[in-house]
């Protein structure tokens, strides 16, 4: 008795299957590099966007510093305007801040304060910009001596440049410290650097113009030659005296 067998779907050699599997796996590694890149695309532009508003608010923190300065010619040794420039950064005047500045509200009315930036070490071992502050004639309390403002991390470089009226250019070293110059230059440049980094980096650069200029001493103290009598307003940009009776100070 002859019986027919079912036919058997046709089978699939070892070659099909290498082929089969070699297509998926190149299916599979175009999905991967696809979903890769648009991942590095996206951490680039965060990076990015993260360094350029950290650069804008420490610029911005610079410039109302820079507005606010200060200098009083007989008491320079409260008012110095000191800058260096190199690895290690720093930058320090009096000004007359705003409440709106930040820490404001730890020194209450004492808006007359020593603002000192400065380019210093990191915890990660990154270069960073810190703010300290203190109310002037006192020294930097422990707190924030220890816990510094961090206004931007990942810092390559930090310059300053003076405008130099003898010279009419622009100079690194200000000698000066007992005048305040009419113009700051101010280049900031953030970007990590390392071999797992994008190497995302923003640079700005900008011009400040000091609104004040240095006070004499002869407008701060009645008798001084030159000073005018009591209650006579001063030129444009200087302080009035105390009137007779009222014992001069200083008037920051």
């Amino acid at each position: 008795m002859n019986t027919r067998r079912a036919p058997q779907p046709p089978g699939f050699t070892l070659i099909e299957v290498i082929l089969a599997v070699a297509l998926l796996g190149l299916v599979v590694s175009a999905i991967y590099s696809t979903w890769s890149a648009i991942l590095r695309g996206s951490k680039v532009g965060l990076e990015a966007a993260a360094t350029a508003q950290r650069t804008r608010i420490a610029m911005r923190v610079l410039e109302d510093a820079l507005t606010s300065a200060r200098m009083f010619a007989a008491n320079g040794s409260y008012y110095g305007f000191v800058a260096e420039n190199g690895s290690d950064a720093s930058f320090s005047f009096v000004a007359r801040l705003p409440k709106s500045f930040p820490r404001g509200g730890r020194f209450g009315d004492l808006d007359v304060r020593r603002v000192t930036f400065s380019v210093e070490s990191g915890r990660e071992g990154d270069q960073q910009l810190v703010l300290r502050q203190s109310p002037l004639l006192l020294e930097v309390d422990r707190d924030e001596q220890e816990y510094p403002l961090v206004l931007a991390r990942h810092v390559r470089d930090l310059r300053f440049e003076f405008w130099d009226l003898r010279l009419n250019d622009w100079t690194e070293d200000w000698k000066q410290t007992n005048q305040l110059p009419k113009l700051v230059k101010i280049t900031l440049q953030l970007g990590q650097s390392g071999s797992y980094t994008t190497g995302a980096r923003e640079e700005i650069t900008r011009i400040v113009s000091l609104p004040s200029s240095g006070v004499p001493a002869m407008w701060q103290v009645p008798g001084q030659p030159g000073a005018p009598p009591p209650g006579i307003n001063p030129p444009p940009g200087q302080p009035m005296l105390p009137p007779p009776g009222q014992p001069p100070g200083l008037r920051p």
